[in-house]
């Protein structure tokens, strides 16, 4: 049998000089095994990717003809990646990557989720700033089946320096997720002041801070919702519009802050020259909802700063009106409208 196998012999020219790894799983499918070798990339220097000799023709012994591949279906990621996500041992130059293997890096899992997603997921920084480093903007700005991308994790994750990497290659800032957040959302849902700055720092000029979740929030409305005066002043600083209105019902920063019932936060916003008049979808001035929750110091520091005490809203009530039966804030809004021989009569009662 083995002479028969001898003269069988084949003389096989390579296809473009790939061969595989032996394991016949898709990339598509990320295994528990694959994804075990990936955090290994860091302690494995001796891995180095192998190219086979071309130059001449291979003869190869039948139990290997088997093996012969294009190298695309191989489920080792670690194989894969070039010299320069690897722990340096000395002083030699990376190599650069090819495109076979940039694409087989920009998989996609089950979950949508790209080699970037998962290695931020695992909190594998020094691979995920390797891989920055070698993929195009628009690969590392891939949405997962929840819409989020690398950024949406890392800034959730507070991963700053992928952050920082993935701004300064030029990413998409303005995508959202299913829930409409950009990663400057999500930054300002955390309170992550840290992550904040360097969103609002890209490349690519200022975001649009106008823009709003499914929920009808800018950033700043929701930096307002949780009370953070630095985080207010950072989006201001930036170009965040101070009368801003939300989606759903046209309330102000200055609105909200009159809702929470927050004194701190009104006289924070107040300090940066607000409309204090403006209107929400019905009409209705901050004043009107310090008045109408009874908050006489809310009320005291509105009117203060010049809020309109006969303004009507869709109604036609006033925040005087809403006053009524309540002393403490009739003598706020006292009613002037009473005259006697042409001389106006204040009253508070």
């Amino acid at each position: 049998m083995s002479d028969l196998w001898d003269e069988k012999k084949l003389l096989v020219q390579p296809e473009e000089g790939r061969y595989d790894s032996g394991v016949g799983d898709s990339v598509h499918s990320l295994s528990d095994t694959s994804v075990g070798r990936l955090q290994s990339l860091t302690e494995e220097p001796e891995a180095r990717i192998k190219e086979p000799d071309s130059s001449e023709d291979k003869v190869l012994e039948p139990q290997e003809l088997d093996r012969l591949d294009s190298l695309y279906g191989s489920s080792s990621l670690t194989e894969l990646l070039p010299e320069t996500c690897l722990p340096k041992s000395g002083p030699e130059e990376p190599d650069i990557p090819d495109s076979q293997q940039l694409e087989c890096l920009t998989f996609v899992s089950e979950e949508g989720d790209t080699f970037l997603h998962l290695t931020v997921i695992h909190g594998w920084t020094d691979t995920a700033l390797c891989f920055i480093s070698l993929a195009p903007a628009d690969v590392l700005s891939i949405q997962n089946d929840l819409y989020q991308t690398g950024l949406h994790l890392a800034t959730y994750l507070g991963q700053l320096e992928v952050v920082e990497a993935l701004v300064s290659k030029g990413v998409h800032l303005e995508l959202q997720d299913r829930k409409g957040d950009t990663a400057l959302h999500v930054a300002c849902k955390n309170q992550n002041l840290a992550c904040a700055k360097v969103l609002l720092q890209g490349p690519n000029g200022p975001q649009n801070l106008h823009l709003q979740n499914w929920k009808g929030l800018s950033c700043l409305h929701i930096a307002t919702l949780k009370g953070n005066c630095s985080l207010i002043s950072l989006l201001l600083e930036h170009g965040a519009d101070i009368n801003d209105q939300e989606g759903t019902s046209g309330k102000t920063p200055l609105h909200l802050a009159v809702e929470m019932l927050d004194g701190p936060l009104l006289t924070h916003l107040l300090h940066h020259h607000p409309k204090v008049d403006s209107l929400m979808y019905n009409g209705c001035t901050p004043l009107h909802l310090a008045v109408g929750r009874k908050d006489a110091g809310l009320a005291r520091l509105l009117c203060q700063a010049g809020a309109d005490m006969l303004q009507r809203n869709l109604e036609g009530d006033t925040p005087q009106d809403l006053a009524e039966g309540n002393n403490q804030l009739l003598t706020l809004l006292p009613f002037d409208d009473l005259k006697i021989s042409g001389r106006p009569v204040v009253t508070t009662a």
